[in-house]
């Protein structure tokens, strides 16, 4: 369809006035515009150099050998007797014989023979309290022992005399001599004799109790060692006032601590639901945390008949079949109560790894061990199970970590990264 013609007017433009002829002087070739160009050929250049180095960083670190992620278990020191352990205590060791020594008299200390770790013996004087008083007083109560006993010496000679003269006067009167009144006096006399010796001899009797009393008060000075054992602690020191029941504002009680060391046993909690695993007799190992290397054979001596109702546990006692010089009370022990008697072979200590830490490496038996960053590779001859271990013999010591459950691909000398735990 033809458009509709448009009046001619819409068309036409106004007519353009002249212009000037261009003026050609004004046009140039800027110059300073070249160098922008150049600079921007450099920035491409550099930005390529920086490309290619980080292309070849990359290169050079993905051909770079990295480290493997790994677990890795411990090897350990076992011991073949832990197969037959059906319950574990703790404890500490406790000697059942032992005593605070004091003084059963009043005073300063003058003198202490002992200090920590001495051994003393039963009756072995151990320490003293001043006693110049009361030695004084036993050396009076001797004097009259001796003063008693010369009265009864007198008295003695005047019972002789007075049956003498008795004797003489009877033997007058029997020849006519003398009146019977000479020999009732004679015999009056006698009888007084007879007596004054029986009140000499009481009175020896009490100067010798008042001695031995003194004798007593004067022992009650001397600090005594009740049996053989050895001093574990001190509680006073040379100048202290010492009374029997350290009622006195800063005065000292006991002297000493000792313990007999024969009787050293380990107390362990049981708990009272495993009760019915334990019995009186049954052999134990015991471990001290003072002395991990070394294993201690013991045996159930008793079982304290009372549960502790806080622990739910009933104390056990352990007695040691021979007492250890190292052994001291107080000690933290581990107790493992064994289903049955060991012998010495079970005693002898073996190396040992868990068995997700074995792997076979052409034929033979290996374990990776973690040095230095790397997976060595350590052919070791596996032994019994003990427990959730595997005894090993070879090049493997204890404390080293091996690498768990090793990848088949892993191989001796390949870097490795323990995972955090």
């Amino acid at each position: 369809m033809a458009l509709p013609a448009l009046p001619p007017a819409i068309f036409c433009r106004p007519p353009m006035p002249p212009s000037a002829p261009p003026d050609l002087t004004t046009l140039a070739i800027d110059r300073g515009l070249a160098p922008i160009r150049h600079r921007r050929r450099r920035r491409w250049l550099g930005l390529a150099a920086l490309a290619a180095v980080i292309a070849a960083g990359a290169g050079w670190y993905a051909l770079q050998p990295h480290p493997v992620t790994v677990q890795t278990t411990p090897v350990v020191t076992t011991y073949p007797a832990q197969q037959y352990v059906v319950l574990n205590a703790t404890g500490y060791v406790v000697a059942q014989r032992k005593a605070a020594i004091a003084s059963k008299a009043t005073g300063r200390l003058e003198w202490l023979g002992v200090a920590e770790g001495s051994r003393v013996k039963a009756g072995e004087v151990i320490a003293r309290i001043d006693n110049r008083d009361v030695v004084a007083q036993e050396a009076s109560a001797q004097a009259g022992v001796r003063n008693a006993r010369a009265l009864l010496e007198q008295a003695e000679a005047e019972l002789r005399d007075a049956a003498r003269q008795q004797k003489r006067n009877e033997d007058l009167v029997a020849q006519g001599f003398v009146a019977q009144a000479s020999v009732d006096t004679a015999k009056a006399r006698t009888e007084r004799a007879a007596a004054g010796v029986a009140g000499a001899r009481a009175a020896i009797a009490v100067a010798e109790a008042n001695a031995r009393n003194a004798q007593i008060a004067v022992d009650f000075t001397l600090i005594r060692a009740p049996f053989d054992g050895v001093i574990v602690s001190k509680s006073a020191n040379v100048g202290d006032l010492v009374t029997p029941f350290s009622s006195a504002v800063d005065s000292k009680g006991a002297v000493v601590n000792m313990a007999d060391m024969s009787t050293l046993e380990v107390e362990a909690d049981v708990s009272e639901s495993s009760l019915s695993r334990i019995r009186v007799g049954q052999p134990c190992e015991i471990v001290l945390d003072a002395l991990p290397d070394a294993r201690f054979r013991g045996r159930i001596s008793r079982i304290v008949p009372t549960v502790d109702r806080a622990k739910a546990t009933v104390m056990t006692k352990v007695q040691f079949e021979r007492i250890d010089p190292r052994v001291l009370p107080e000690m933290s022990a581990k107790v493992s109560f064994l289903s049955q008697e060991v012998t010495p072979d079970d005693e002898r200590p073996l190396t040992a790894v868990g068995p997700d830490a074995l792997a076979t490496r052409a034929g033979k038996t290996v374990v990776f061990v973690v040095r230095d960053g790397a997976a060595i590779e350590v052919p070791v001859t596996p032994g019994a199970r003990i427990g959730d271990l595997v005894a090993i013999a070879g090049a493997a010591r204890a404390g080293d970590k091996a690498v768990l459950k090793p990848a088949s691909g892993l191989a001796g000398g390949a870097l490795v990264r323990i995972a955090p735990k």
